[in-house]
């Protein structure tokens, strides 16, 4: 590592990338559904062969993926104001990125039937 190097690629500097895709995935997937919706007034066709599309496994899966970028995001920030806030919060850091990392795990283990339960029925038959 060349002297000076600021990021050190722990988890802090890992978190922080995380934290910045995962809102600019969000941002994205907002800028699309604003942009289907609006398709409605346009052509109303149109929208219900979008929203028939959406139907699709793969697209569960995608929808999965926004469900993981927006708990990893929120959880995440959650941590931020933490050690913005908290008098010990940056000696503690590395803990609350662990406990953030264990509770998006057990609620993403929580999202996946209700998350793919559809497209899992789809694929094998009820």
């Amino acid at each position: 590592m060349p002297a000076g190097t600021l990021y050190r690629g722990r988890e802090g500097m890992w978190s922080w990338v995380a934290h910045r895709v995962t809102g600019v995935l969000i941002f994205f997937f907002l800028f699309v559904h604003v942009l289907d919706t609006a398709l409605v007034r346009v052509s109303p066709e149109a929208y219900d062969e979008v929203v028939a599309t959406y139907k699709t496994p793969i697209v569960a899966l995608l929808e999965y993926g926004l469900v993981a970028a927006i708990l990893f995001h929120a959880l995440n920030g959650l941590r931020v104001i933490a050690v913005d806030f908290w008098s010990k919060g940056a000696r503690y850091q590395k803990q609350l990125l662990w406990t953030v990392m264990g509770v998006w795990f057990v609620l993403m283990v929580g999202a996946l039937y209700p998350v793919l339960g559809h497209a899992v029925r789809e694929v094998f038959g009820s």
